[in-house]
């Protein structure tokens, strides 16, 4: 079956199971809000290369782990746009959970999402315990404390950021988990898999600060400038414009030389380019380049 296929079957049977009957409708209508129609999906996609490349002869527990990544990432989106943090009125070019359906709905919602993505692990695991222990400890990883989301959504709330660190546990942790996840569920070590999802995420993370400091709402499908109207660490706005593309150029690059030496590795280096692009066209870094000198 195709990447993206994989990824919202598996999606979709999770959110039936948690939507059943007997849930308040308010609340299955927030977490099918909150889950569909979905971005880009690189973090599941990033965990099925992976395991495709690793062999995934369980996939099952693959797409349990896929969709597991994404629902933690979705939970996130729902808590980060609250007017706790971001106050934001739009998310994929939709209106936010807590603007939909009210900010009691989509703490819970959010919390749900959480709770659903390990009971998914735990269920597709049950019959392969040796791979689902050191699975739940990588994804647990990379969405906790101390270099987890978590933490990534607390640096906001300190008055001295490390933008590295910050870039790490609010992007790279969770891209870390889902390629260690890959690797875990197809039986295989996550030694150097981490590592590469890692400088994945950095990359990412340093396009999004790009794309909020130059785009605009309508690129984005969602509030740009929120960084700099919220104060937040950003790339562009800490070395500029110019020095931020620079940066992600190198990252790209270094993503490409972290691919663990692996069956599927030049299909994963020509997905690194092709996420790269789609993040940030040439086109547009030219652009950018020109505006900002």
């Amino acid at each position: 079956m195709e990447t993206l296929p994989r990824i919202e079957g598996a999606l979709g049977a999770a959110l039936a199971r948690s939507t059943a009957q007997g849930c308040p409708p308010e609340l299955a209508a927030a977490l099918r809000h909150a889950v569909f129609p979905g971005g880009a999906r690189i973090r599941p996609k990033l965990c099925l290369a992976v395991a495709r490349a690793c062999g995934d002869d369980r996939p099952g527990l693959t797409d349990a782990a896929a969709a597991a990544v994404e629902l933690l990432h979705c939970a996130s989106l729902v808590h980060d746009d609250m007017p706790c943090f971001d106050a934001a009125d739009l998310r994929r070019g939709l209106p936010t959970v807590h603007r939909a359906y009210g900010e009691r709905l989509a703490l819970l919602a959010g919390d749900a999402l959480i709770v659903l993505a390990f009971e998914e692990l735990a269920l597709a695991g049950a019959s392969c315990s040796a791979r689902l222990v050191p699975l739940l400890a990588t994804v647990a990883a990379g969405v906790g404390s101390p270099h987890g989301i978590v933490a990534g959504q607390a640096w906001e709330c300190e008055s001295q950021v490390d933008l590295g660190d910050y870039h790490r546990a609010k992007t790279g942790a969770l891209f870390a988990a889902a390629a260690g996840a890959g690797a875990l569920a197809a039986g295989a070590s996550p030694q150097g898999w981490c590592a590469f999802g890692l400088r994945l995420g950095e990359a990412y993370q340093v396009a999004d600060d790009i794309r909020d400091a130059a785009a605009d709402a309508q690129v984005m499908g969602k509030p740009a400038g929120r960084d700099a109207a919220l104060g937040r660490p950003n790339m562009a706005t800490a070395h500029g414009v110019a020095g931020a593309l620079a940066r992600y150029e190198a990252l790209v690059d270094k993503v490409i030389d972290a691919v663990p030496p692996c069956h599927g590795a030049a299909a994963l280096r020509t997905m690194v380019r092709m996420e790269s692009e789609r993040l940030l066209p040439k086109a547009w870094q030219g652009e950018l380049s020109r505006l900002a000198a």
